[in-house]
């Protein structure tokens, strides 16, 4: 049982910047604050104090609320990767620092997670890991500034984790995500059940999101390239066979780039 409090607070069309609070509901971290707007509106509602915000990567969506935050709150503590060029970073972090949030309760593992970008983190603590465009429920993120080699290595780390680690990431992608996924493996039925309880949540307007690890593995084509029905249809779109976790990520992540997204 998690001791914390999080939910998340949407964003643009599709984004969500997480709220970790207290279990007295009284200050909070905020993680991926890509738009201050929101993040003010749901400060005043719930009547929270911030405290720190936690910033995964460089990208606009992510970072873009940080300078009206930082100037409304002197006091928050900026947390990001050391590797990237990001402004207002007050403490800079590499895999195996801990950030130690006493006013929460809360405490996290810095991983190294890049791919998606070249410094991308996550922070990992309590059952959950904050993931942001590393992993997506049912996908991953595309490569920008880092490799493909780096992502798949990344995802191989995340599956690491235990099973029942919540995957807190930063869009509501998850319905795309899984229609590519079924071209992969259509007949996965843990994915096709998957699929209908996360068409049921968004027909109720509810976030699919967190999933679990455990859910990922089962039905997330890029946490399953040792899987041989994955092995087999990136084989088929590469024309070629595969040796390693590295060439089928390649293939199936080239794959929904060019002909899916």
């Amino acid at each position: 049982m998690s001791s914390l409090s999080i939910f998340p607070v949407p964003a643009f069309n599709d984004n969500y910047i997480w709220f970790v609070c207290d279990t007295g509901r009284r200050h909070v971290a905020i993680v991926d604050p890509g738009d201050a707007a929101p993040v003010l509106a749901a400060l005043e509602r719930e009547r929270l104090e911030p405290v720190a915000i936690l910033i995964t990567h460089h990208h606009a969506d992510h970072v873009g609320g940080v300078a009206e935050l930082k100037h409304r709150f002197p006091l928050l503590t900026v947390y990001g990767p050391a590797r990237e060029r990001i402004p207002h970073i007050d403490v800079r972090l590499k895999q195996g620092d801990v950030v130690e949030l006493r006013a929460v309760g809360a405490r996290f593992e810095v991983l190294d997670v890049p791919g998606h970008t070249a410094g991308h983190i996550a922070y990992y603590g309590d059952g959950a890991l904050f993931c942001g465009d590393t992993l997506f429920a049912g996908g991953c993120g595309r490569v920008f500034d880092g490799s493909h080699e780096q992502l798949a290595d990344s995802l191989q780390r995340i599956a690491t984790l235990p099973a029942d680690t919540r995957i807190y990431c930063a869009h509501e992608y998850t319905l795309d995500n899984l229609g590519f996924a079924k071209w992969v493996e259509p007949d996965n039925a843990a994915l096709l059940a998957r699929e209908e309880a996360a068409l049921a949540l968004r027909h109720d307007g509810r976030p699919t999101v967190p999933s679990t690890l455990a859910e990922e593995l089962a039905t997330n084509p890029f946490m399953r390239l040792a899987t041989p029905t994955v092995i087999a249809a990136a084989e088929a779109r590469a024309g070629q066979p595969l040796h390693g976790a590295r060439e089928v990520f390649y293939a199936i992540r080239q794959w929904k780039d060019r002909e899916y997204d």
